[in-house]
C-alpha cells in the first residue's frame, strides 16, 4: 500500500509518500511553498496543483491528512482547514480514499505518545524510515509521520482488506499498480 501523508498549511504544506510495510519504505518527501504576501485564492490553487502533481506522479492507494483541530489562532485554522479540504477533493478526484488522523493520534502511532513534542515526532520518523536525519522542515516530516501513523492503523488498502479472498487481492494490487505512475521510483528525495 503506497500512502501519502498530507501535513495541510497555507505557507508550508508537508507532502510525503511511503510504501507501508514493516519497515515502511521512504518513495518521496517534500513541502509545496505558498508566499503569504499572495492572495489567499492564488496560495490555494498553489496547493491545489501541488497536491494534484503529487498524486499523478506517486499514484497513492491512500491519502492521509492531519484532521484540523480547534485551537486559539483562528486564521491559522481556517487555513489549515481550507488546505486539508483541497487534499480531500483531489483525492476524491482519483478515487483515492482519505484518512483523517488528529496530531495526538499521529504522535501516539509515531513515538507511543499522544502529547511526544515535534523533535521526538521527527526523530521517531527518521528512525522508522530508516534515515539518518528527520526530513526539514518539520512540516515534511509530519506529513511522512501522517502516513506511517495511516499504514500502521489501517493494516491494508482498504478497511475490509481481510476479508478479501487471495484473488481479491491480487486483482486489487495489480489495480493499484496499473494507476502507478512509472516515473514514480522509490526512492525520491524532493525538497
Amino acid at each position: 500500500m503506497r500512502v501519502l501523508g498530507i501535513d495541510p498549511g497555507l505557507t508550508r504544506c508537508g507532502v510525503g509518500v511511503i510504501d507501508a510495510g514493516r519497515p515502511p519504505v521512504l518513495v518521496a518527501v517534500g513541502v509545496i511553498r505558498t508566499d503569504a504576501g499572495d492572495a489567499a485564492d492564488q496560495r490555494l490553487m498553489r496547493i491545489a496543483t501541488g497536491v494534484e502533481e503529487w498524486i499523478e506522479r506517486y499514484g497513492p492507494d491512500v491519502v492521509a491528512i492531519e484532521r484540523a483541530f480547534a485551537q486559539h489562532n483562528v486564521p491559522t485554522v481556517m487555513g489549515v482547514a481550507q488546505v486539508a479540504g483541497l487534499a480531500m477533493v483531489a483525492a476524491a478526484r482519483h478515487g483515492i480514499p482519505v484518512g483523517l488522523h488528529t496530531p495526538s493520534e499521529v504522535k501516539a502511532a509515531v513515538t507511543g505518545y499522544g502529547n511526544a513534542p515535534k523533535a521526538q515526532v521527527q526523530h521517531m520518523v527518521a528512525r522508522v524510515l530508516g534515515l539518518t536525519e528527520a526530513p526539514r522542515p518539520a512540516d515534511a516530516a509530519d506529513a511522512l509521520a501522517l502516513a506511517i501513523c495511516h499504514s500502521w492503523r489501517q493494516g491494508g488498502p482498504t478497511t475490509g482488506a481481510t476479508s478479501q479472498t487471495p484473488a481479491q487481492r491480487a486483482w486489487a494490487e495489480a489495480e493499484r499498480a496499473a494507476r502507478r505512475p512509472a516515473n514514480a521510483s522509490r526512492g525520491d528525495y524532493l525538497r
